[in-house]
C-alpha cells in the first residue's frame, strides 16, 4: 500500500483548494491510501525555528508534527491556487520549514485557477527541484472549463488521464520498502 499526502495549500478563510483536494483524493487507484494535510489546519506560523531546517533540529511542535506528517507518507499532491502567476506563501512557508524530508518524495501538483496555474505550477517546480523531491507530472484545473469558481470539479478525459497518470507516477517512485528511501 503506497500512502500520499494531499496536501491543501490555500489559507485563504474563501479558498476552495479542499474541495479539489477532496476531488483528488476520490480518485486515488486501489493500492493507494490517501493522507488529508491541510495547511490552514496545521497553521504553521512564518518560518520560526532557531536553526536552519537542513540542521533537523526542530524546536516547536508545530515543526515535529509538520515532518511527521511528511514522513509518514510515501508521495506528496500538492494542491495549489495560482496568486498573481505564482504559487502561494504559505506552500512555500510549509516546503522551508523543512529539508530532509523532503528528499526523494516523489510529489505531483495539482493546480487550479483561470490558466490552469501554469506559472505558479513552473515557479513551483524549481523550488522542489531545489529541495531534493522527485517531480512527476500534475494536473491542472481551469475555472470554468473544468472548475467552477465555488469549487466544484467537472473532469473531462483529459483531466481525468492526468490525475490517473500523476497517481500512476508517484507509486511507480514511492520507496518500494518503508523507511528505506529506494523508488521502486
Amino acid at each position: 500500500m503506497t500512502r500520499i499526502g494531499i496536501v491543501t495549500s490555500s489559507t485563504r478563510p474563501t479558498r476552495i483548494g479542499h474541495h479539489v483536494a477532496q476531488w483528488v483524493a476520490t480518485q486515488a487507484p486501489d493500492g493507494v491510501e490517501v493522507e488529508p494535510i491541510d495547511l490552514r489546519d496545521l497553521a504553521l506560523p512564518l518560518l520560526d525555528e532557531p536553526e536552519m531546517p537542513s540542521s533537523g533540529h526542530y524546536a516547536h511542535e508545530h515543526t515535529k508534527r509538520w515532518a511527521a506528517l511528511v514522513d509518514g507518507v510515501d508521495a506528496v499532491v500538492f494542491v495549489m491556487p495560482e496568486y498573481n502567476r505564482g504559487y502561494n506563501a504559505a506552500l512555500k512557508n510549509a516546503i522551508d520549514y523543512l529539508y530532509a524530508e523532503w528528499q526523494g518524495k516523489p510529489v505531483a501538483c495539482v493546480g487550479y485557477g483561470w490558466g490552469g496555474a501554469q506559472y505558479a505550477r513552473s515557479a513551483l517546480r524549481q523550488t522542489l527541484d531545489r529541495v531534493g523531491m522527485v517531480v512527476v507530472d500534475g494536473a491542472a484545473l481551469v475555472f470554468e472549463e473544468t472548475l467552477s469558481t465555488q469549487g466544484a470539479v467537472t473532469a473531462d478525459d483529459t483531466l481525468a488521464a492526468d490525475v490517473a497518470a500523476l497517481y500512476g507516477a508517484l507509486v511507480a517512485a514511492a520507496p518500494t520498502e518503508p523507511g528505506t528511501g529506494s523508488a521502486g
